[in-house]
C-alpha cells in the first residue's frame, strides 16, 4: 500500500497544481497566450490525476472478498495506468491541438507581464512539489541509478508525482521561452510552437509512466536478490533437502505472494512436516514482512510416495496484513 509519506506527496501535488492551474488560466485569459493555456490544461489534468491516485490508494486497501481473494492491491496500479492515459490524451493531446490552432490562427501575446508573473510563481510551487517527491523517491532509491530505481519501485504514487512535476517544470521553461521570444521578436508562432512542444513532453512522460504501470499491473515478482535470499533462507533449514524455484508476485507495494515447492528430508513425519512449514513461514515473514501470503508445497517420502501438503497463511493471519 502507499506509504503515508507517499500520500503526503500526492496531497501536496494536488494543492499546488490546483492553485497553479487557476493562475495560469487567468493569465491566458488576459494575454491570449496559447502556451499559457496549455500549461493551465496541464496543471488541471495533474490536479485530477492526484485525485485519481488518492482514489486508487483507498481502493487498494479494501479487504479480500469472494471475488478478489488476494485483495484489491492492484487497484493502485490500474489507476496509475489511467493517470498515464489522461496525461497522454488530455494533457498532451489538448496542448498539441491548442498549439496547432494557434499556428493556423496566430495572434500576438498581449501584456506578457501576467505570463511572467504566473510562470515565476508556478515554477516556485512546482519546484517545491518536485523537491518533496524527489526526497521521498530518494528514500527508496538507495545506491541505484534513477531509471533502475524507477523500474524496481513497486509504489507508483511517488514516481508518478515525480514524473508529472518534472514534466511541469520542463513545460514551464518551454512556455517561458515561447512567450518571451514571441513578445520580443513580435512573432506569435513561437507561442504556438511552445504549446506543441509542451504536448510532446507530456506524451513522452505519459508513455514512460504507462510502460512502468503495465509491468506492475500484469504482475511483477520481487527483485532477484530477494528471491535468492529467500531460497538461501529456506535451504539453510536442516529439514530441507532441496527447493524448487519460488514464484512471487506483487499485489501492491507492500503485498507480496510467495509460492514455493520444497522437498523435505525423508525421515519427517506429518506432524514434524507441519512444524517445519510453520517455522519456514515465520522466518520468511520476519525477514520480509511485505510477503503477506505464503504457500509452501511440501514433499515428503516417509511412506514411499509423495505426500503433498499445501500450507499458507490462514485467513485470520492474512487479514492482519
Amino acid at each position: 500500500m502507499a506509504s503515508g509519506s507517499g500520500k503526503i506527496t500526492v496531497y501536496a501535488a494536488i494543492a499546488g497544481n490546483l492553485a497553479i492551474a487557476v493562475s495560469k488560466f487567468v493569465a491566458a485569459f488576459f494575454t491570449g497566450s496559447s502556451a499559457m493555456l496549455s500549461e493551465g490544461i496541464h496543471s488541471l489534468v495533474d490536479t485530477g490525476n492526484g485525485g485519481l491516485l488518492l482514489f486508487g490508494i483507498r481502493q487498494s486497501k479494501k479487504p479480500p472478498d469472494e471475488m478478489h481473494p488476494f485483495g484489491h492491491g492492484k487497484e493502485l496500479y490500474f489507476w496509475t495506468l489511467i493517470v498515464a492515459i489522461l496525461i497522454f490524451a488530455v494533457g498532451g493531446g489538448m496542448s498539441m491541438y491548442e498549439g496547432i490552432m494557434h499556428l493556423v490562427h496566430p495572434s500576438p501575446v498581449e501584456n506578457p507581464f501576467w505570463n511572467y508573473t504566473v510562470l515565476g510563481l508556478a515554477t516556485l510551487f512546482e519546484g517545491i512539489s518536485w523537491a518533496v517527491a524527489y526526497q521521498e523517491f530518494r528514500a527508496t532509491q538507495g545506491r541505484r541509478g534513477l531509471w533502475e530505481a524507477i523500474h524496481v519501485s513497486k509504489d507508483p504514487t511517488v514516481f508518478t508525482v515525480l514524473f508529472e512535476d518534472s514534466a511541469a517544470l520542463l513545460g514551464l521553461i518551454v512556455a517561458f521561452l515561447g512567450v518571451f521570444l514571441g513578445h520580443q521578436l513580435d512573432n506569435p508562432y513561437f507561442d504556438g510552437s511552445a504549446s506543441i512542444l509542451i504536448g510532446v513532453i507530456l506524451a513522452a512522460v505519459a508513455t514512460l509512466l504507462a510502460y512502468e504501470s503495465k509491468g506492475l499491473l500484469i504482475g511483477e515478482g520481487v527483485q532477484p536478490r530477494i528471491l535468492k535470499d529467500i531460497c538461501m533462507l529456506v535451504s539453510e533449514d536442516a529439514a530441507v533437502e532441496k527447493i524448487m524455484r519460488p514464484l512471487t508476485m506483487h499485489f501492491g507495494p507492500h503485498e507480496i505472494l510467495l509460492n514455493i515447492e520444497v522437498q523435505f528430508q525423508r525421515r519427517l513425519s506429518a506432524v514434524e512436516l507441519a512444524r517445519v512449514v510453520n517455522r519456514l513461514e515465520r522466518r520468511i515473514k520476519n525477514r520480509y514482512p511485505d510477503i503477506t501470503r505464503i504457500f509452501i508445497e511440501a514433499r515428503s517420502f516417509t511412506t514411499g510416495y509423495d505426500s503433498v501438503t499445501n500450507s499458507g497463511l490462514n485467513q485470520e493471519t492474512a487479514a492482519r496484513h
